[in-house]
């Protein structure tokens, strides 16, 4: 009986643990942290064996595979023995997918992700497709298979952290969204390195598999002809027709498949701004390559409803829209929020830096911003990017703070944006946690 060892002991974790025990598997999870009791029930009930706060490493190290959480790094020293050892890591997703032969929809990028997959599992399930969610959002894939589903197709979202333990996995259909500075401080402060992950969502594709990506992203058009291998290949554009996916003048027009258009007016569609074009063509392009027809596609661009903290509109108060983007936690992020504002910004940006390059913001800016809040521990940094481009420059050192600071600054007209820049670990547990938070003092305001 082969010994599969997980580290971490989250939604990911024990779902594998419970794919694994049921395939056969000796089965032991260890998790340096607390694990929620819930899932310690759940393991408990299966038998598996499992410890908590802090890593046996013999026991560890005697597994055949390891399957680990996306969240542990590299240069953690259990990661660091197992791989002067020569044991084999893999992620949840690589696991997992040995057990299923149902198609799968893999959506990366350094932005625009979850957006792109629930848009394409929406449009899948007002189709009448049997399609799941799974990676990043909702319930684990190990957990899904280990329930016996069997659907259609999966949608799933991979971060780079997944896609790097990711060897033999192949995607029916990839998507990836874009390529931006991110997470910087996991890949040794190389971008190339991170580039280089985002690729792996293309990797064991041929000729049969697709490829849709952003036509329009420099980054990724410097790279695609240098790793990119195999795959039918689907560019998306704003700037021209020179593709089968493109928007000219506000109408998104997706050809996949021949003679077979999907013209849409963008401004019809539930979600706003330039950024969301990018990832609705790449989502249509996704369902008509898995067969639905076009008018399921349009109607269902209508109806949609984005996940919370992306450019979520939250509520006028004394004149002044607050919107919530708390979900943007990078640069590239920050300058689509920004891009689509048609009105004088008060912008709250700031929390932890992941290595970013604040110059690039600086035109458009100089352009919407009228008042920066900092909010975060540390703001030098943005401090000293900003100076002498936003005429007002304040700090906060907590979210009350922070709307009391824009609610002075603000008049009747402007919008309040948190689109911070930056993880939200220096102040808040997430991103959500940070935007629930926004939402709150903005209803005390009222």
């Amino acid at each position: 009986m082969k010994k599969l060892v997980i580290l971490g002991g989250g939604e990911s974790g024990v779902g594998t643990a419970l794919l694994a025990k049921m395939k056969g598997f000796e089965v032991f999870l260890s998790d340096s942290g607390n694990m929620k009791p819930h899932l310690k029930e759940e393991l408990n009930n299966a038998a598996i064996r499992f410890e908590e706060g802090g890593h046996s490493e013999e026991e560890i190290l005697s597994a055949d595979e390891v399957v680990k959480s996306p969240g542990i790094p590299e240069k953690a020293p259990i990661i660091k023995a197992l791989r002067a050892k020569g044991v084999k890591i893999v992620s949840e997703i690589e696991f997992a997918a040995r057990y299923t032969t149902a198609r799968k929809i893999c959506i990366t990028g350094a932005n625009g992700k979850t957006t792109t997959t629930l848009l394409t599992h929406h449009i899948l399930k007002e189709a009448g497709f049997k399609a799941e969610l799974a990676g990043n959002i909702g319930t684990s894939l190990a957990r899904q298979i280990a329930a016996g589903n069997e659907p259609d197709w999966y949608v799933i979202e991979l971060s780079s952290f997944q896609l790097d333990d990711m060897y033999e996995f192949k995607a029916d259909i990839a998507i990836l969204t874009n390529i931006t500075p991110d997470h910087l401080d996991r890949y040794d402060y190389k971008f190339e390195n991170y580039i280089r992950s985002k690729f792996r969502i293309t990797q064991n594709q041929t000729e049969k598999e697709a490829f849709i990506y952003n036509a329009d992203d420099p980054v990724t058009n410097e790279w695609f002809p240098k790793i990119h291998t195999g795959g039918t290949n689907y560019g998306v554009t704003t700037k021209g027709t020179f593709t089968d996916i493109f928007t000219d003048n506000g109408v998104m027009n997706v050809c996949t498949r021949k003679d077979n258009d999907l013209i849409f007016v963008a401004d019809n569609m539930t979600i706003k701004g330039l950024h969301n074009i990018y990832n609705a063509m790449q989502a249509c392009a996704a369902a008509q390559l898995a067969g639905v027809d076009n008018d399921s596609i349009a109607h269902s661009l209508t109806t949609f409803k984005n996940a919370a903290h992306r450019l979520e509109f939250v509520a006028t108060v004394d004149g002044v829209d607050y919107v919530d983007d708390s979900k943007a936690t990078n640069v590239d992020a920050a300058w689509y929020a920004l891009e689509c504002q048609k009105k004088p910004v008060v912008w709250i940006a700031g929390g932890t830096d992941k290595g970013n390059d604040y110059s690039v913001l600086n035109e458009l800016v100089h352009q919407k911003v009228k008042t920066l809040v900092c909010l975060g521990l540390d703001n030098k940094k943005l401090i000293d990017n900003f100076t002498g481009i936003i005429p007002i420059i304040v700090e906060a050192k907590s979210m009350e703070e922070c709307i009391e600071k824009c609610h002075q600054a603000a008049v009747e007209g402007d919008v309040v944006l948190l689109s911070p820049c930056c993880a939200s670990f220096d102040l808040f547990n997430s991103y959500a946690h940070r935007g629930n938070l926004f939402r709150e003092y903005i209803e005390k305001l009222k």
